[in-house]
Order: C-alpha cells, then structure tokens, then sequence
C-alpha cells in the first residue's frame, strides 16, 4: 500500500505542472462554450465526457442550433484517431493493469497523459497507481479550468489573441523533445511534421492530425531495427 501511494504521488507530480500550463487552454474552451450558449453545467459535462480539448474546441467551431450532430461526431473521431495510436504504444506496457483499469487508462488518455506514461516506461515498470496519478491529475484541473472559464469567460474578448491557447501545445512539444536521446529520431520527427504541415495547408478539416501521426509511424517502422529512435 505504502508504494502505491508512492506511486500515485509520483505520477501526480509529474503531471501538476503540465496540468497547470492547461488551465489557461480549459478556460478558453470554457469561455467559448459559454459563448456559443452553454450553460456552465453543459460545459463542464462535455469536459467530463468527452475530456479532448482538440475535439472540443473543433466542436465549439461547428456548434450550431440545431447541433450537426453527423458532422460533429464525425470531425471527433477524426481528431480523436491519434489516441488509437498512443493505445497501441502502450499496448506492451501495461501489463500489470487490469481489464477495468485498461478501459479507465483509455478514457483518460490525453496528449500529455500518453507523453508522461511512456517517459515513465523507458526507465521503469509503468504501474497503475502511477498512470491514474498522472490521468486524474489532469482531468480534474481540466473541469476546474472548464467550469471556470465558462463562469467568467465573457469579461475576457477574444481571449484566443493573447495566445494563451497555445499553452498545451507547447508544454507537448516540450514532452515530445524528451524522447530525443539522438538524431535517429530526427527521421520520423520531420516526417511527422513535414506531414502534418502539407495536410494543414491543403486539406480541410483536421486530417492533419491523423496523416502526421501515421507518416511518423511509417517512417519509424521503416527504419533499419539498429537505427531506430
């Protein structure tokens, strides 16, 4: 029992201070969900619910009376994909986890989530009570931000232009430059990006986040098995 505290403490700390660079991002999500005419309580179900703050800013941007819902099922699952992907990292790592606990794992995944989970399980076994230390951590301070925003977000117009929304992203790309031990990474970085970047530019809607994870994939899979990152 003692470790599993240990354990629980270990991932809550790891994860605070990427959860406290997400509070600007939730309460714009907040903020815009009282805009477009949801109550606080339905902002914050959606987070609850849904808890991918891609998805949910994408959902605010075709939110409509009566809601589409086709389109706005269909657009989640598309910038949801990449989370099947992140699964399948993990896939070989939880193996102390139980069937309950790989369901729990997968609804709480998340950007940063995944990002701590699979630091973790370079230098060590990745237990449960660490990866809920880490999940819980974010989804609560995620609501919070929600419920937040959304009660004060209309003294704040167009909060987007202080950039504070770029926040999450940039705590991610800072998680992702950890996994960089050498330039044997550098391949499936800049396929990934190169990728992602072509797509944003000449497609729309949010392909770019499925075709810049799978051409990174690719290209790791592709690469001699000595020379991987």
């Amino acid at each position: 029992m003692p470790n599993l505290f240990s354990e629980a403490r270990a991932g809550m700390a790891a994860m605070l201070p990427v959860a406290l660079a997400a509070l600007p991002f939730g309460m714009l999500f907040g903020a815009e969900a009282a805009r477009q005419g949801l109550s606080v309580a339905e902002a914050l179900l959606m987070s609850l619910t849904v808890f991918a703050g891609g998805a949910q800013f994408m959902s605010m941007g075709l939110w409509a009376d009566p809601a589409p819902w086709l389109a706005l099922a269909l657009a989640t699952f598309v910038v949801n994909l990449r989370h099947a992907l992140m699964a399948a990292s993990l896939s070989g790592k939880v193996a102390a986890f139980t069937g309950w606990q790989r369901g729990a794992a997968a609804f709480l995944m998340a950007d940063e989530t995944w990002a701590l989970a699979e630091r973790r399980a370079f230098g060590t076994r990745l237990t449960p009570a660490y990866y809920f230390g880490v999940a819980l951590t974010l989804y609560v301070l995620w609501s919070i931000s929600t419920v937040a925003g959304a009660l004060v977000g209309g003294l704040i117009p167009e909060p987007g232009r202080y950039g504070l929304d770029f926040a999450f992203p940039a705590i991610f790309i800072c998680l992702i430059t950890g996994f960089v031990k050498d330039w044997k990474a550098l391949p499936v970085i800049a396929a990934s990006a190169g990728t992602a970047l072509v797509l944003h530019a000449t497609v729309p809607g949010m392909w770019f986040v499925l075709g810049g994870g799978i051409a990174g994939i690719t290209v790791a899979a592709l690469l001699p098995v000595g020379r991987r990152a």
